[in-house]
Order: structure tokens, then C-alpha cells, then sequence
């Protein structure tokens, strides 16, 4: 059953969820402030490490004043200690998207974790979690290493194997899980998109040159911004637990750092390349949807762009 925004026609965006994606540092943060000014809107993040209470400079979070007097939802609600939850997420942006369309205002769902966003705007289920099963691959995943859980998880479902990385272990170990709890294959596929919330997807990108040299400025002004104190109070309440939060980039990166393997340089310019990696995997993920508007985010009038595309007449 569909969301309380599906089946609102006609032109504009009334009753309709208005998504702004793409990769990290192309500019969406400021576009969603823009477009919630003009159109009576609210953000609900969908940046998976924003989610972590903080996690401010290394995850370029908006601060107050930034904001502007938006209202900003799902930011700092978890613990670094924390493990990230799709399918919580899920529930908790449904609540506040509702939320917002009942107030007759515009959700505006706004991040680059394409899975979470895929979450919210598309049906969207997931299968169920037994703590004693995941402790139990987790403890054997620690004692024998991916490779021997890789060759578990190929020889069951092959087909979720050429989907996960063979050293990723969470994902190994989350397939496994699954196979384990339902009796049947890990669908490493996600499913066909079917619209669970009325919504326009615009996504915002940058030459690629341009946004490299984006992300380097970016890292620098985290640094200078006190990254690594940041960091440093975080493994006080429990960063290194964080199975999520401890791989975020940047703070892995710093975390390197302390412990002897990289030099503070080496750290901030690994954070640069692994950032840039990371955009490359975002802009695979996202160019893959023939549904999202993209604008260049150089454009001379990037917010005037956005509004051009949600005021297109609805099909």
C-alpha cells in the first residue's frame, strides 16, 4: 500500500516528495536549503553517517545557523555505538515524511545513501534479523577471516556471491543471516522499483575534475575545522565499538592516524581518495535510475533548475 503522497496529480509538488541526491560535495545541502525556502519545505536526511550524533565536521552536517530556520529531521538520532539500520531508517523517515505531508508541507528527502533513499520512496521490504544468528557468524567471521564465509556464501547462492565483495564481511555475513533465517537464497538484488510515495528525484552533480578538487577543499576545511579533536571525543564515547560509524570516511581514516599506521598528512590525504572512490560508487549507483532529474550544480541558476523540473505537469 502506497504512502499518503501516492496519486496526487497535476502540476507542482503538492503532496509529493521531492528527493535531492547525488554525490558527497555536489551541492545538495545547500539546493534542499533553496528549494525549502521557496517551497514551504522541510529536510529529512538520508546521508546514513548524519544519522550519528557528533559526527558534525566529518560528515559536513549543516550547523543551526546553516540551516537557516529549516526544519531538519533524522539528524544525530543514534549513538556511534550504534550499528546503521536500512530498515529502521525506513520507519523513521516514513514517520517524519508522513508527518510532513500531513502538515501540508514539502518533504524534502535529501542525501547520497542511494539504498536509503530507495527505502523511503519505493516499496520496500526487508527480511527479518536474529541476534544470536548474527553474533554467532560475527564471532566465527572474526576467528577465520571473509574467505571461508565468501566460499559458504557462494556455494549456497551464487548469485548473491557476484554481488557482494569477497571481503566485505558485513554483507557476507547479513547474506548468510538471511539464507539462514528464511531457507532461501540472499536476493543480493535489490527489487524492481515500485513508488511507495508520490515523488520527483533530482539529482545534482559536478564535472568530475571540479568536484575532485571540491573534495580536496572540503577535507582541508574538516581538518582545519577540527576533525581529528572531533574524532577524538567520539572514541571517548565509543567510536571504535561503532561498527558503522567507525568506517565513516574521514573518521576511519583519523583512527588510522592513532594508531600509528598513517602520519596526520597521510590520513587527510587518504580521506581525499577514498572520498573520491566513494563518489564514483555514488554516481554509479544514482546514474543507474532513469527516473532522477540531473542539474548541473555549476548551473548559473541551479535552485531555478530544481523549480523548473517540479513544475513540470505530473503524467
Amino acid at each position: 500500500m502506497g504512502g499518503p503522497g501516492v496519486g496526487m496529480g497535476g502540476p507542482g509538488v503538492g503532496g509529493q516528495v521531492v528527493a535531492v541526491v547525488g554525490p558527497t560535495a555536489a551541492g545538495k545541502s545547500a539546493l534542499s536549503i533553496a528549494l525549502a525556502h521557496t517551497l514551504g519545505g522541510e529536510v529529512v536526511n538520508a546521508d546514513s553517517m548524519q544519522l550519528y550524533r557528533g559526527m558534525d565536521i566529518g560528515t559536513a552536517k549543516l550547523t543551526l545557523a546553516e540551516r537557516e530556520g529549516v526544519p531538519h529531521h533524522l539528524l544525530d538520532i543514534w549513538d556511534v555505538t550504534e550499528p546503521a539500520s536500512v530498515a529502521e531508517y525506513q520507519r523513521l523517515a516514513r514517520a517524519a515524511v508522513d508527518d510532513i505531508l500531513a502538515r501540508g508541507r514539502v518533504p524534502l528527502l535529501v542525501g547520497g545513501s542511494g539504498l536509503y533513499v530507495r527505502a523511503v520512496l519505493e516499496e520496500f521490504e526487508f527480511p527479518g534479523t536474529d541476534p544470536q544468528v548474527r553474533a554467532r557468524l560475527e564471532a566465527e567471521l572474526a576467528e577465520v577471516g571473509t574467505a571461508p564465509l565468501y566460499e559458504r556464501l557462494r556455494a549456497a547462492d551464487p548469485a548473491a556471491a557476484a554481488n557482494i565483495l569477497p571481503g566485505n564481511g558485513r554483507r557476507i555475513v547479513r547474506a548468510l543471516e538471511v539464507i539462514e533465517l528464511t531457507g532461501a537464497p540472499f536476493t543480493a538484488s535489490l527489487p524492481d522499483p515500485k513508488p511507495y510515495y508520490d515523488s520527483v528525484q533530482l539529482g545534482v552533480d559536478l564535472d568530475t575534475t571540479v568536484l575532485d578538487e571540491r573534495i580536496a577543499v572540503r577535507v582541508d576545511r574538516m581538518w582545519a575545522a577540527g576533525l581529528v579533536e572531533e574524532t577524538r571525543a567520539l572514541v571517548d564515547i565509543g567510536l571504535r565499538e561503532g561498527r558503522t560509524a567507525s568506517r565513516a570516511l574521514g573518521y576511519q581514516q583519523v583512527l588510522r592516524f592513532f594508531d600509528g599506521e598513517l602520519t596526520e598528512p597521510q590520513a587527510a590525504e587518504e580521506t581525499v581518495r577514498a572520498t573520491r572512490r566513494f563518489v564514483r560508487r555514488q554516481r554509479s549507483w544514482f546514474r543507474r535510475d532513469p527516473r532522477i532529474n540531473w542539474l548541473d550544480a555549476a548551473g548559473a541558476d541551479l535552485t531555478g533548475a530544481a523549480l523548473a523540473v517540479l513544475r513540470q505537469p505530473v503524467d
